[in-house]
Formats: C-alpha cells, sequence, structure tokens
C-alpha cells in the first residue's frame, strides 16, 4: 500500500538538507541531472511509449497524446531547460528591505527563503517533471509531484533518474518524489497534508484547477486554463495580424496560451477575417462566429454560428470563436467577462488604443502586436516555468524562481530590549 505520510515526512527532511547546499552545488546538481536525462534517454522514451500506446487505446485526443509525447527532441529541451535554471541567480537569501531602527538599537532586514516543500499536481505532460524539479531545486524547496496516470510510465523514469543523480552527488534523493498512486482518494489526502507541504500548485485543466481550490487545506497557486483573446481593432495592419493570429491559434492547439477568440472591430471584420480565415484554412481551423463575423466568411469551408458557451470556452483543438464590437471599450468589456486571465492581444496601429487595452485588460499577460504564444517562462526570461498564474495573490503570470520564494525577517540587536 502506498504511504503518502512518508513520502511526506521524507520531503520535510530533505528541504532542510538543501538549506545548507551552497548554490554552486545547486547548479552543479543541476547539471548532472540534465546530462543524467541525456545519458538514460532510451530509457525515458521507452516508458513514454508504454503512456502513449495506453493513451491511443482509451481513444485519447491529439491534442491529449501531443502533450504526452516525449521526443529525442524534447527531452533535449527538458535537459536545456534545467540547465538553464542552473545559471540563472536564485533570489534566495536577497534582501527585500533593510531598516535600522536607531531608537532601540537593532537591524531588520527582510530576505527571501524557500517555502520548504511543494507540491504539484499536473496532468498528462511528462516535461513538467523536470521542470518543476529544476526551479523548485534551485530554490532549496523539495517538491512532490503527482502527475496524471496517463504519463506515470514516463513520470516514473524520470524521477528516477533525476533521484538518482541527486544521491549520487552527495544530495538527499528525496528532494523529489512521486506520488505514484493513480487513486483520486490519494490526490484529495494529499491536497489535506498541509502539516508537510508549505505551497501546493495543481497545473492542468479547469476540473484539476477547481478540485484543488475546493478540496485543498494547503495555500495554493492558481495556474489557469486559457481562453486566450485576439483583439482586431480599425487600424491593425491586416495581413501582419493575420500572421500573429496564425501562430498564436495553430502552432501548437493544445497549450494553455493559444488562441481561442478573435474579437474584430465592426470596421474592419469584412476586410480582415476573410484574410485571416485564408490563413487558418490551411490548417482547416473551424471558426465559430457571431452573425456580423458569419456574414463575412459564410462560404469558409469551416464555418460555423457560435453559441454563447463558444465566447467562454477553451479549445485545445482546431476550433476558434469571432467576436464583432463596436469600440475599443466593446472589447475590454468582452475580454474581461469572457477571458480566463491568462493572456491577451491587441493589433492597432494606434498607440492610445493600445495602451488603454493594456491598461484595462485584467489578465496576467497582455499583448500589443504580439502573439500569445510567447506566455511562457523560457520565452520571458525565467528559465522553465513552474506554470502559469492566473491570480493576484503572490504570483501572476509565468511563475519562475521568484514566485517560489517567501521571506522572513532577520533581526540583529545587542543584546537589545525594546525600550
Amino acid at each position: 500500500m502506498f504511504d503518502l505520510q512518508s513520502v511526506c515526512e521524507k520531503a520535510v527532511v530533505a528541504s532542510k538538507s538543501l538549506l545548507a547546499l551552497s548554490q554552486d552545488k545547486i547548479n552543479a546538481c543541476l547539471t548532472s541531472c540534465a546530462n543524467a536525462i541525456r545519458e538514460n534517454k532510451q530509457e525515458i522514451i521507452l516508458a513514454n511509449l508504454i503512456d502513449v500506446k495506453n493513451a491511443q487505446n482509451k481513444g485519447l485526443s491529439p491534442a491529449f497524446i501531443d502533450r504526452l509525447t516525449l521526443t529525442d527532441k524534447t527531452i533535449e529541451d527538458v535537459a536545456l531547460g534545467i540547465e538553464q535554471v542552473a545559471t540563472l541567480v536564485s533570489p534566495v537569501g536577497q534582501t527585500k528591505y533593510s531598516f535600522v531602527n536607531k531608537m532601540q538599537g537593532v537591524e531588520i532586514e527582510k530576505i527571501n527563503v524557500p517555502f520548504g516543500v511543494i507540491g504539484i499536481i499536473f496532468e498528462s505532460r511528462p516535461n513538467v517533471t523536470a521542470d518543476a524539479f529544476a526551479l523548485c531545486f534551485k530554490t532549496a524547496n523539495a517538491v512532490i509531484l503527482k502527475g496524471g496516470s496517463d504519463a506515470l510510465n514516463s513520470n516514473k523514469a524520470l524521477v528516477k533518474i533525476i533521484s538518482e543523480s541527486l544521491q549520487s552527488s552527495g544530495v538527499d534523493g528525496n528532494a523529489i518524489s512521486l506520488i505514484e498512486d493513480t487513486d483520486r482518494q490519494t490526490t484529495e489526502k494529499f491536497m489535506k497534508m498541509n502539516k508537510y507541504v508549505d505551497l501546493l500548485i495543481p497545473r492542468g485543466g479547469a476540473s484539476l484547477i477547481k478540485s484543488a481550490v475546493e478540496n485543498s487545506t494547503i495555500p495554493i497557486i492558481e495556474t489557469g486554463t486559457g481562453n486566450c483573446h485576439i483583439y482586431i481593432d480599425d487600424s491593425a495592419d491586416i495581413q501582419k495580424s493575420a500572421d500573429v493570429i496564425f501562430n498564436a491559434k495553430t502552432q501548437r492547439y493544445s497549450v494553455c496560451n493559444a488562441c481561442e477568440s478573435l474579437v474584430f472591430h465592426k470596421d474592419i471584420v469584412k476586410q480582415a477575417l476573410p484574410v485571416i480565415a485564408s490563413r487558418l484554412k490551411q490548417k482547416q481551423v473551424e471558426i465559430r462566429c457571431d452573425k456580423t463575423c458569419f456574414e463575412a466568411i459564410k462560404d469558409y469551408p469551416f464555418v460555423a454560428e457560435a453559441t454563447l458557451e463558444d465566447f467562454y470556452t477553451e479549445y485545445g483543438s482546431a476550433i476558434i470563436s469571432c467576436k464583432t464590437v463596436d469600440n475599443l471599450e466593446q472589447a475590454i468589456e468582452h475580454i474581461n467577462n469572457h477571458s480566463t486571465h491568462h493572456s491577451e492581444a491587441i493589433m492597432t496601429e494606434n498607440k492610445k488604443n493600445a495602451e488603454i487595452f493594456l491598461r484595462q485588460i485584467d489578465s496576467a499577460c497582455v499583448y500589443h502586436n504580439a502573439s500569445t504564444r510567447f506566455s511562457d517562462g523560457f520565452q520571458f526570461g525565467l528559465g522553465a516555468e513552474i506554470g502559469i498564474s492566473t491570480q493576484k495573490l503572490h504570483a501572476r503570470g509565468p511563475m519562475g524562481l521568484d514566485a517560489l520564494v517567501t521571506t522572513k525577517y532577520i533581526v540583529k540587536g545587542d543584546y537589545s530590549s525594546r525600550k
């Protein structure tokens, strides 16, 4: 029987030992882990093939299988991501605030410190295993991972390789651990292990996030779903906008930063939408339209009338919704009311409109004349990301190292007593 409490207890012990490691030692361990992943690539791929085959036999969607699959390239990207994290400056120990209370004779500093043990629940992306480990280890946090059952074999292989690499470097291998029990009750029990786990990060679809919010007694950071919008303003360069939208929608359907909804100013929709549809036709993208947009491309082979639900939907597939608005203010209102507050963009040559949009859109990442696909820790220079937070407490947007530390006050005196 799987012993969840033992896993958590060992992670706590490991987290204490990480506090004694120098940054040079941490970086050397990360480099060794990256090399171990490369050296054991075939073991990882064979384990992943079992997961992929099982997913295919279950008839799971191509988007799901895409997220699940590891290749030579993705494994090399995983190793490179760990190495990049090793090159970053750790926030641990940095002074955030200092004050000398001369009246009382004490010096006060507020510094960054690790959380201790971080729990991460995620779904079918085994690359998250390595990304999460690298960021947590860099900030001297132990990590307990609970991946989806469909990626169990891939995750087991990765955790085994990383843990053994740590042990060979003289570091507690329990700095990374995996909950191998796939029972839903075990996941719910894990969400209540606040005696051992200091922070919980659920990373996945809406149902996973909802379950964590409703069941966890551990403080959580929500990583949200991505119903991402692009607004095409009346002054937008149509051809350049079409290129950006094609990238944002079709580069990879399954990711949370893919564009799922287009919003058009009424004065440009008839000119712009046929050009954009022509690009999307190359990938047979279905366009679900309001009445005005439908009339603009009614001969498009993959057009359909949108329902109200379409404007709230993260498709994760070759479908996109289209909405017409009268002005910028309506566009902002529509996006704020229908988005998941992840990533939104405006295509416009009007700098004033761009500034209004950037200021008033209530999302973690907001863009002017750029693809929503840039919402990514690597692209933002953060290294591998732990997730993209859509909440407003502690961390928001792509979460790198700074999101994985908390603070404490250091007070130094000369046998001082408060006067």
